[in-house]
């Protein structure tokens, strides 16, 4: 078959080699390439083409494993595999080989992209201090949605008080002892296994980890998730991922067709469910897929589905509480916080850590959010010291300033980031902390704030390539990398929260 034909729903037997940045691994035919899903570096697999726009690669799907690699387990989502959803990439694969493949990538994209090639581990996200022992099995009603056991909400009973991250049902299956035979070590620079006291086994790895989840709802009012790379809604919660109760009679309501739901369950293990109503001039044809008019790009798509839209909380308050240290946050349970249980309190140490910022300094916080890292902050520098954070999202301003209102030196200001700066013409800040979005920083914030000349710049980053982009601009303005960290903070999934630290 020539390189120019259309390899769509071809079947060729091929081996894969490395993983790429996307949770796939590349294989080569016939002088093409294949970003083939759902296989391991060096299985023989066979490979069904399900996207062949011509030129040098096309996408394919792992549909048969004639030669599996010692590092493949039974898959734990149900939903993800060959033609399924795109919740999940390698629950197929050890914790082990997970973090090996995550490592892999962040370790090319650094090389290619910035130059760096420095010793990492890619690291499990610990789970907080002061979990609850006594938290016991949930009990929701049949309904699923307004009698739970306590009346208020909750996911069933826990223990008194509340943790650093969230009080759930779910605790004890989440902490088990690892087993040495399942692999449930941290990988090392070269994804070798170091055995470390709390990781769970292979299948509680991947489960239980995720605080929120947006869902989306089809023609019927099923509630589901979207196909991989399409907008085709799959009607199964089957994804391992939520936190435990968190789906609990989701899949036997039917909302409303061409809506979101945004379940999260907060610090204080309340749930909330809130749907969001369809977003403007947008339908859903019987297939369950989203049809928008002619705004066909998935840009218009993805802004119309995160533009202002009618919210109706279905079951809790619809403000979610959370904690980091000894501070509580209320925000909006549509809001923007960490997925992962333990991220916020894990990425508020490494930066409170790694500041290093004097009593009485200027520090800066980008992309702010809610003030997580400002907090941390401004514990650092104290009432003698200035801390200021920038947010583009006003409703998130708002609640961080209500949660730092105890902290005066903390100023958080609703702006883009790029032209706050640029508004600070002879700021000479200390340390600034940058957590953008997953597009990366870019080159004129980098720019702009390189000519500030902080002293220490935190750079955090959910994407390897986006991450690895504004490494190289930081060294194309005069700062290297002095630190790295990597957290396998999305289990299963082929995401990977990286931060790193650089100085002129």
């Amino acid at each position: 078959m020539s390189a120019g034909s259309d390899w769509y729903g071809e079947v060729f037997e091929v081996r894969l080699g490395p993983p790429g940045h996307g949770g796939f691994c590349v294989a080569r035919h016939e002088g093409r390439v294949l970003f083939v899903r759902h296989g391991l570096p060096g299985e023989l697999v066979r490979a069904l083409v399900t996207e062949d726009r011509g030129g040098s690669f096309c996408r394919a799907d792992a549909i048969e494993i004639l030669t599996p690699s010692p590092d493949r387990i039974p898959a734990t989502c149900p939903v993800s595999g060959p033609g399924g959803a795109g919740c999940c990439d390698f629950t197929f694969a050890t914790p082990d080989a997970q973090r090996a493949l995550k490592h892999q990538v962040v370790a090319d994209q650094l090389r290619r992209l910035a130059g760096w090639e420095p010793d990492f581990t890619v690291e499990v996200i610990p789970a907080p201090p002061g979990l609850p022992s006594g938290v016991v099995a949930h009990r929701v009603s049949p309904a699923g949605l307004t009698a739970h056991a306590d009346g208020a909400g909750r996911l069933g009973r826990v223990a008194p008080g509340r943790i650093g991250a969230v009080a759930t049902p779910f605790a004890r299956g989440l902490i088990t002892r690892p087993d040495a035979s399942d692999g449930s070590g941290v990988a090392g620079p070269s994804g070798s296994a170091v055995p470390r006291e709390g990781v769970p086994s292979s299948a509680a790895y991947t489960a239980g980890w995720r605080s929120r989840v947006r869902l989306v709802v089809d023609a019927h009012g099923r509630a589901g998730v979207h196909r991989y790379r399409s907008t085709e809604v799959i009607a199964d919660l089957r994804c391992p991922q939520p936190m435990a109760g968190a789906m609990a009679g989701i899949a036997e309501r039917r909302w409303t067709p061409g809506a979101d739901l945004v379940v999260a369950v907060d610090g204080d293990g309340m749930r909330h469910v809130v749907e969001l109503a369809p977003a403007e001039a947008e339908h859903v044809d019987r297939g369950g897929r989203r049809e928008r008019g002619d705004r066909r790009s998935t840009a218009a798509r993805r802004s119309a589905a995160h533009s202002a839209r009618t919210e109706r909380v279905v079951d809790g308050t619809g403000r979610a509480v959370q904690y980091v240290g000894e501070r509580r946050w209320e925000l909006s349970a549509t809001g923007f916080w960490q997925p992962h249980y333990g991220a916020a309190q894990c990425y508020s140490d490494v930066v409170g850590e790694w500041a290093d910022a004097a009593p009485g300094s200027l520090v800066w916080d980008l992309y702010c959010g809610v003030g997580v890292f400002a907090a941390r902050l401004a514990e650092r520098v104290g009432r003698t010291g200035a801390v200021h954070g920038v947010e583009s999202a006003r409703g998130a301003v708002i609640e961080g300033r209500a949660a730092l209102r105890d902290m005066p030196w903390v100023e958080l200001s609703a702006e883009r980031v790029e032209r706050w700066i640029h508004q600070q013409p002879s700021a000479v800040p200390d340390v600034v902390v940058l957590d953008p979005p997953r597009a990366g920083a870019g080159k004129d914030v980098i720019n702009a704030l390189s000519e500030r000349s902080p002293r220490r710049i935190i750079h955090i980053g959910c994407d390897p390539a986006a991450f690895a982009r504004d490494i190289g601009l930081y060294g194309a303005a005069g700062y290297e990398p002095a630190g790295l960290r990597v957290f396998d903070a999305f289990p299963g999934t082929h995401h990977v929260e990286c931060i790193a630290v650089l100085e002129r």
